[in-house]
């Protein structure tokens, strides 16, 4: 049978394909664009009809159906590797569930723990080439392992998703696919928030940091962005992309010509990632791109293969550092923010890597809601925080106040650095708390 016969045997309505979900089925959704649209309102219709349906995915990107149909989550339980700010209001009501994860683990979950609990993958994927495979796009992340322990796969096709080139596991062919469901829908655009004078003045820090030749990784949110940014604005050049997340400043930097990637000591020639969120301008540099390409986490967040790229920079955003140097990235006291994601991965491996170097970014202060000046560089972690980087492993923390540099220092010397890139205001009160903690020795002084 050809493989466009193959296709239209196993091609269906939504809703005759979500028949197959029975009660009690732990449904997997894969990653941000692969999150399923006609298939999700299919599976919404069928809340009278289920059971103790669980659905494991990462990141959305929009408000699904489900959540609309179901409010009280009264068939459906969210389960999420990582939270974007819809999943957060939705756990924040009671329904949905955080797992913890490294991100170079995931697919390592799938393969060595989860192997009996995907009874039907739902993925978003690209139409299907003259090869008979489907591409997993902006989402590759872990989808391919996720299908691979399916005892079902359902492909939802959309002719406006990018064709990613990789790489590895970036793609599933015909014969590994169960049902077919053609729904055209957009692709969410995650355009990067603007940033502050602030973040700027950080973001300038951080550039000092930067080589010609070096290797970048850009976290998520508006400040790596801006660092981005600024680099396509320097003098320098030669520059690499190695990173778990495609966000537009890499385009502005190709676009400057500066992203060569022309010294990286794997996949050298290649910007490489392993999920893509950002403007439609992104999304159109990405397909059919062959200097491009994706690869499941589990290679691209490998701390091994990061250290393989000679002067590689992480860049990533916290929440708050303590005075041990402990990075809380995750969490707000127990209210979970986002996940734990690659950056710890991307620490390790970066400081690894020769001339590497693990940048966390912050700003010194935040106001709260009365107006109130809070510190982010605090005593100790807060009760219930999450420590997504350990001290052990904390490089450079950088503040609108300048750098700190933690790696091999003592306790004491860590709290007077971070101290020093703390706001003014709240140095008083830190040196005490130090004190107070005996981490901090008398005869120095600031």
């Amino acid at each position: 049978m050809s493989y466009a016969e193959q296709y239209r045997s196993k091609l269906v309505s939504a809703d005759e394909a979500v028949k197959i979900v029975k009660s009690g089925d732990w449904i997997d959704w894969g990653f941000g664009h692969t999150n399923p649209y006609a298939l999700d309102a299919a599976l919404a219709k069928r809340k009278d009809e289920l059971k103790d349906i669980k659905i494991r995915h990462c990141l959305s990107l929009k408000v699904h159906e489900i959540w609309k149909q179901d409010p009280k989550g009264e068939t459906f339980t969210f389960n999420n590797w990582h939270f974007s700010g819809a999943d957060r209001k939705h756990h924040d009501m009671g329904l949905a569930n955080y797992i913890p994860m490294i991100f170079r683990n995931e697919p390592l979950f799938y393969r060595k723990s989860l192997y009996n609990d995907v009874d039907v993958a739902m993925i978003r994927v690209t139409p299907m080439n003259k090869h008979g495979y489907f591409n997993f796009h902006n989402g590759v992340a872990s989808c391919a392992a996720q299908c691979e322990v399916a005892k079902k796969v359902i492909l939802e096709v959309n002719p406006n998703l990018p064709w990613a080139m990789g790489g590895r596991e970036e793609c599933i062919h015909i014969s590994d696919v169960d049902y077919i469901v053609e729904a055209e829908s957009p692709v969410e655009e995650v355009p990067p928030a603007t940033p502050t004078d602030i973040e700027k003045k950080i973001a300038q820090y951080v550039v000092e940091e930067v080589v010609d030749g070096a290797c970048i990784q850009l976290g998520i949110g508006g400040m790596p962005n801006m660092v981005g940014t600024l680099l396509a604005d320097s003098d320098l050049k030669d520059l690499g992309c190695h990173t778990e997340m495609m966000v537009d400043a890499y385009y502005h930097l190709y676009q400057a010509g500066k992203l060569s990637n022309k010294y990286k000591g794997i996949d050298a020639g290649k910007s490489i990632f392993a999920f893509a969120a950002g403007s439609r301008f992104l999304y159109d540099w990405i397909d059919n791109n062959p200097g491009l390409a994706t690869y499941a986490v589990n290679y691209t967040n490998n701390p091994y293969n990061i250290a393989m790229n000679d002067n590689m920079i992480a860049i990533n955003n916290c929440v708050e550092v303590d005075l041990f140097g402990q990075v809380s990235s995750e969490s707000s006291g127990p209210r979970h923010i986002s996940g734990t994601g690659g950056q710890l991965d991307f620490t390790t491996g970066a400081y690894m890597s020769r001339g590497g170097k693990a940048i966390i970014c912050c700003t010194a202060s935040f106001k709260d809601k009365q107006g109130n000046l809070g510190s982010r560089i605090v005593p100790t972690i807060p009760s219930g925080s999450i420590v997504t980087v350990p001290r052990t492993q904390a490089h450079l923390i950088i503040t609108e106040f300048g750098k700190a540099d933690l790696a091999g220092r003592t306790t004491w010397e860590r709290a007077e650095r971070l101290i020093n890139v703390s706001h003014p205001d709240k140095r008083d009160e830190l040196v005490k708390a130090a004190e107070k903690m005996n981490i901090w020795r008398r005869t120095n002084k600031i």
